[in-house]
């Protein structure tokens, strides 16, 4: 299958992460995956959720929102109906127990680390880039933590990304846009560490069932997608 804009069926669209993109939060980051963009924001309060009271542990949770205008025509923002759509109370408990994973609770004492991911434009994968964002950022606030003596000892267990992949006319393609998620035969979406070990897998057949095997091929291409997101996010952090 031709892709609408050139790339590969292994290749994922152009990524770009700015890091410190706003004054006020201990950790923020704008991420693009093609022309989907985020801002990923990380802020640490003390105290706990009452479940954590008396226990020495941290809390970390999330929330994400979509802009009016991230897409073509205009939403109404949730707040306004009264009540969390599903769909936003799915991802945002994605990114939180994605960020979770990989973070030793015990480590950041009676604190609360709150993830915020605004999407600003959402052509496809906004979760996927989300969750990658947000490690860039969380990585920047332990950063900060550390060196101001908050903390003693980082938190963080290893690297982690997601990304989406999917089945598009018979191809398995890698980061969907929009109109290749639109037609998507099977849809799916990967969060996995740097070692190689999956956080959540979620995917669906939108219409016929697909075998183990294809399972398999688009494992295995996510698996490659979320180590070349990886090294993106090293790249950056080291700059």
């Amino acid at each position: 299958m031709k892709r609408s804009d050139g790339r590969a069926s292994n290749a994922l669209r152009p990524v770009k992460i700015e890091r410190n993109y706003l004054k006020y939060p201990e950790g923020s980051v704008l991420i693009a995956m093609g022309e989907t963009k985020v801002i990923c924001t990380v802020s640490v309060t003390d105290g706990v959720p009452h479940h954590k009271k008396g226990s020495g542990e941290g809390w970390l949770t999330a929330e994400y929102a979509m802009l009016p205008r991230a897409t073509t025509d205009r939403s109404v923002r949730e707040h306004y109906n009264g009540k969390t759509r599903g769909r936003t109370h799915e991802i945002q408990r994605l990114i939180g127990r994605s960020l979770r994973a990989v973070v030793d609770l015990k480590k950041i004492g009676e604190r609360t680390i709150y993830i915020d991911a605004d999407v600003i434009q959402a052509d496809g994968g906004t979760r996927s880039a989300a969750i990658t964002g947000s490690f860039v950022a969380f990585k920047d606030a332990v950063t900060k933590m550390l060196q101001s003596g908050v903390i003693a000892r980082d938190p963080i267990e290893g690297y982690l990304a997601a990304v989406s992949v999917g089945v598009v006319q018979g191809a398995v393609l890698l980061d969907l846009p929009y109109q290749e998620d639109l037609m998507a035969e099977v849809d799916m979406n990967v969060v996995m560490t740097e070692a190689g070990k999956f956080v959540e897998i979620q995917g669906t057949a939108e219409g016929i069932p697909f075998s183990k095997e294809r399972l398999d091929q688009m494992l295995d291409l996510a698996a490659t997608g979320i180590a070349a997101l990886i090294k993106k996010q090293k790249e950056v952090l080291a700059q």
